[in-house]
């Protein structure tokens, strides 16, 4: 089976070095990725990539956001080594790499313009934006532009979860112990960013705005009951204000909306998880990913754990192939054979 990697990550060598000489956070970073090299040295990430045959990857950025790395000026140079050199390696080395996501400078009032010279001159297939942009929402006013501008050129959203040790996970401590603002806390960053970009109306607003979930749609999947019978009562809760004129102005009913985002295979592995999701979003909605190199062995753990699991559930060969690859062709504009 073809397959075509959704969603994995890797630094291209201009902006790592940028990293890697910064002061702060950038530098921090750039020490804890050193010991997977996968993510920065294309030699072994070659090396990965031939344990699989007929395998290719749409790159974007791991973690964490260029907003958080500093002042306007500084995340827009890093937005453009990005993206400069995430093109540079799509077009040296097409074999390996079907396309890539840019990377926005999400604290600048120039992300949108980024975006669009991403599609316009580096022919970028989509924006990794992620689940808040230092504390804020994603339907903030001030981020419509950089929706709107992909949804203008027909690229996709995807969002990549994003939350600290710095959130606690109770009023009273100061940070999240145990790692729990991860485990735990990234599917919820996910799950509440769909929710506020669902009752904002900014997918009545943009209609046409393809958004990818990371992890298969977070916790949307498992808490199907919720999502659907749940929010249908929405403001039931409330005392403080009158949330049903938030169902009022949509134009369809909350779950569906939710139905309407696409998800990607990067469970981990998990079967349980990907029998969920596949059963929430169909087989039309859902991309494989791999979430490649954060497994325990830094590099080839989740893509072979990931096509185990596909491969052990009974589907039709058309939808298998839709899930392998095809929908990525879709989704991301690619050529299609």
């Amino acid at each position: 089976m073809r397959y075509i990697d959704a969603f994995n990550h890797f630094f291209p060598k201009q902006l790592w070095d940028k990293m890697l000489q910064a002061d702060g956070a950038a530098k921090d970073i750039g020490h804890r990725m050193r010991g997977i090299p996968c993510i920065y040295d294309l030699d072994e990430r070659f090396r990965v990539m031939d344990q699989f045959g007929d395998y290719t990857q749409v790159l974007s950025l791991g973690m964490p956001p260029l907003e958080s790395l500093g002042a306007p000026a500084e995340t827009e140079e890093y937005a453009r080594l990005g993206n400069d050199g995430m093109a540079e390696l799509v077009a040296k080395h097409p074999d390996r790499f079907a396309g890539f996501i840019a990377s926005l400078p999400m604290n600048s009032d120039n992300a949108a313009a980024e975006a669009e010279r991403a599609f316009k001159n580096l022919g970028a297939n989509g924006l990794q934006i992620h689940t808040n942009v230092n504390g804020r929402a994603l339907d903030h006013p001030d981020f419509f532009p950089v929706f709107e501008m992909a949804e203008r050129y027909g690229k996709p959203v995807l969002l990549h979860p994003s939350r600290g040790a710095s959130m606690p996970d109770y009023a009273d401590e100061e940070k999240s112990h145990y790692e729990i603002w991860w485990t735990f806390g990234w599917p919820y960053e996910t799950s509440a960013a769909m929710a506020r970009l669902v009752f904002s109306g900014m997918m009545d607003r943009l209609p046409d705005l393809k958004v990818l979930a990371h992890h298969l749609g977070a916790m949307v999947p498992y808490f199907e009951g919720r999502v659907g019978p749940g929010m249908d009562q929405l403001g039931k809760r409330t005392t403080d204000e009158d949330l049903g004129e938030v169902l009022k102005r949509l134009k369809k009913r909350p779950f569906d909306y939710f139905k309407d985002f696409y998800a990607d295979t990067a469970v981990f592995g998990s079967r349980a998880a990907t029998v969920c999701g596949l059963d929430f979003y169909g087989a039309d909605k859902v991309l494989f990913a791999s979430d490649s190199p954060f497994d325990p062995e830094r590099g080839p753990g989740y893509i072979r754990d990931t096509i185990k699991v596909l491969e052990s559930i009974d589907m039709p060969q058309a939808e298998r192939e839709k899930i392998s690859y095809r929908n990525a062709q879709d989704f991301f504009g690619l050529k299609r054979d």
